[in-house]
Parts: structure tokens; sequence; C-alpha cells
């Protein structure tokens, strides 16, 4: 069933929130599981369509879902959705900011939010309303933005801290990028200010680089981050780099591409370096091998042999674009404090067909993984076989847990919200 927010529904939404810009996106109701297939006992509904390039998302204590816009959408970055009556249906659906981004998060009492350049936050009052739309607070600026890798995810800890991931502008750190026979700058200068995760202060104002430190190196980008409070460390999903055949089809044909490198899931601790550019993961060898940028020849370990090793190693250019350590109550057991993760979905696996576009499930203990990952939530891209991005209807993008234990999945092909419960 299809319901439009109403004339009188909006100018209710301004009147109560007046900072807001109100939207008519659709919101949906599905009693079909959402067309995604799902393990028993579970369904899926979807409480938002249309939303345009739906990234990341978070949702408040009292249900209140908050979405960050990869493009604006009338002239809005940030949507707040609000299911006021409680029956399923989020009808208030209201915009602000004026700026792209990825990055989404809620911390005592604030709503933080990324843009590609730069950290904002905002005050929120006890309905989990922005209190002033007009005034965010910068928290960092002047972060590195080269169009390539440029989203800033972010996650926060216990102790007033602020991650940044600052992605790579840059395949593998070559001096004419993407470009086959040049080689591999040594050091590479790009680690400098890219290739890592930043720490800031979550409460202080106008940061730049020269207030952080950088927390973690050597990770080429970083979509999908969150601070595991079992454990209280920080773990991360690496996109790994592209094109091994294409750049030296004397070292290896298209096949061994499409599974070249592993897409890799890592505990960082202050000081973590994960190898790239100078290393990537080769799931088939289980080991570090040196990049042929510096040397390698698709066997030799050399400096990568003592690089940070990966928990989990999934297959390749799936883009891991969400991580989330689950800690709510709704789910069966095997679930609790396990990671979900959102694979948006792969552009370079042929001659293999693509792969990813769903949400898969690591259970875990003490910190560590504890079994094999599985897929737990499957047909969000609505074909058969998706040969290339485009074909796919929806992308799963963004992750969040809900009050109630509920988990929330972001697209951001058309801006669908899904919500997926557990009832036995």
């Amino acid at each position: 069933m299809n319901i439009r927010i109403s004339v009188l529904g909006l100018l209710a939404s301004v009147l109560a929130l007046q900072s807001f810009a109100a939207d008519t996106t659709r919101v949906v109701k599905d009693a079909d599981a959402a067309g995604l297939k799902l393990p028993a006992g579970f369904n899926a509904a979807v409480i938002a369509d249309d939303l345009g390039r739906a990234r990341h998302i978070a949702v408040a204590p009292n249900g209140v879902v908050f979405v960050k816009l990869e493009r604006l959408k009338d002239g809005k970055g940030i949507y707040r959705l609000e299911d006021s009556n409680k029956d399923g249906v989020f009808e208030k659906i209201n915009g602000f900011a004026n700026y792209i981004g990825t990055g989404i998060a809620i911390r005592d009492g604030y709503l933080y939010a990324s843009s590609d350049d730069d950290v904002f936050r905002y005050k929120l009052n006890d309905r989990f309303e922005v209190a002033d739309t007009a005034k965010a607070e910068l928290l960092v600026k002047g972060l590195v933005n080269k169009r390539q890798h440029s989203s800033k995810s972010i996650a926060l800890d216990d102790k007033g801290n602020l991650y940044v991931n600052i992605g790579a502008p840059s395949n593998a750190c070559q001096a004419t990028d993407r470009t086959k026979g040049s080689p591999g700058m040594d050091p590479c200068p790009i680690l400098e200010t890219a290739g890592g995760i930043w720490q800031f202060r979550a409460d202080k104002l106008n940061q730049t680089y020269a207030d952080g430190k950088r927390y973690a190196t050597g990770l080429r980008n970083v979509v999908g981050l969150d601070w595991n409070t079992t454990v209280n460390e920080l773990y991360v999903m690496q996109h790994g780099r592209d094109q091994l055949s294409t750049l030296y089809p004397e070292m290896f044909n298209d096949q061994q591409s499409a599974n070249l490198p592993a897409e890799e899931m890592f505990m960082v601790k202050e000081g973590a370096d994960c190898g790239w550019p100078y290393c990537y993961y080769d799931g088939n060898q289980n080991k570090k091998v040196l990049a042929p940028e510096y040397g390698g020849d698709g066997k030799k370990e050399d400096r990568c042999a003592g690089m940070e090793k990966p928990l989990v190693a999934f297959p390749a250019h799936m883009a891991p674009n969400a991580l989330l350590f689950y800690t709510g109550n709704m789910f069966p057991e095997k679930y609790r404090n396990g990671a979900f993760i959102a694979f948006h979905g792969s552009w370079n696996r042929a001659p293999l067909k693509q792969e990813g576009y769903y949400v898969v499930f690591v259970p875990f203990k003490d910190g560590k993984p504890n079994g094999q990952w599985e897929v737990f939530a499957d047909g969000f891209a609505g074909v058969a076989e998706v040969k290339s991005p485009r074909d796919a209807k929806h992308r799963p993008c963004g992750l969040a847990q809900g009050p109630d234990g509920a988990l929330y999945v972001s697209d951001d092909v058309k801006g669908t919200i899904y919500r997926i419960a557990y009832k036995p």
C-alpha cells in the first residue's frame, strides 16, 4: 500500500519542525519481505522509498531514522523519517542540510554527519529533532577530497573520539593512477593525508589534520566501520584494489584479477598498518603479497609479512559499504554481537558474474569471528544475475539498528529504506 503525505500533513510538519523542508517521498508498507530473501522467521518492510542516493543511516532511541544522501534531493542532504503514531508507516519525512556525503551517527544528544570534506554535528532535542538546522557545528574541516574514494564515513567510541575514514584518491599509488607501466610511488605520499582512519575529538570545533591523529594507515578506502562495544575496538572493512590484469597482463589473467584481492575486515588499534598500497591479500594463498607496482610477482611477501592480517577475507570487488555489530535482543542468540556487512556490489568481476548486492552476517565471540560468514539478506538487485551495476534495482549501502533490535538497510539506487525484523 502506497501512502502519500497530504498537504495538511506537510503543513503540520512545517509547523512542528520549522527548520526542516518537508518532502513528499512515498512511504510503503510491504508484508511480503519487501522482495528480499531472508532466513526463516525474518520479514522486511519498506519504510521509505524514492529518497535518492541514500548512503549511511542512523536510528534514534525513539525510532526516528536519519538518512545521509550522496546527492541532494530537493536541495537537502539529510532526511529525518518519523513514524509518529507507531503504525509502521514513516509518514513524516523532512529534509535539511545543503551538502552531500555518506557518514551519519547519533551519540550523546547530537547528530553527526559528514560531507566529502568536513564533519558536522547538530544538537538534538528530546524528540530527536534537530534543534536548529541552521546551526551546524563544524567539527573537522579541510579533509582530502579528490573525487575518487571521497566519502568520509564516521564512527564514534564511548570516550568522546570521532573516527573518520579518509579514502586514498588512487588505486595503487602509481605515479600516474591506473596506468599500465606507471610505477608505485615509494614511499606513497598519499598516506600522509589519506588512505587510513583519522581520530578527532567529537566535541571540539574547527579541527584540522593538525588537531587529529592518523589512527590507522594502509587502508585504500573504508566506507564501512563500527566501534565494537564488547571489546571497545574499531573494526573496518577495506575496499581492495582493482585492475591487476589490466595493468599487469603478463602476470594476471582476467579470472585471477576478478578473484583478487580479497575485501578485508580488520580490527584496527592505534598505529595499525594494513598494507595498502604496497600489499594486497590473496585469499587463495591466505597471505599478504607484494603488489606488482612495488616489485611483487603474485607470490612474494617481502615487506607485507609484517602487515596487519584481516580477521575475515571476502571475495574480491564486492564493495563493503557498511559494518554494524548487532547488540539488540530481537534477533536469535546467534546474531548477538555478530557483524552485519552491506555489500554494495561489484562492477569488475568479468569474466565471472558480478557479486555482492546483499547483506551478510559474521558470527563473533569475544571480538573475534566465530564461524563462517553467510548471506543474510539477498534479492536487493531484483534480477537473477547482475551483469552491470546498472542492472541492479537496489544496492545495499547503510546499516543501522533500531531501539527494538530491528535492522535497517539503506539503498543508494532509489533511496529505499528497509526494516528487517524477526518474529518466529
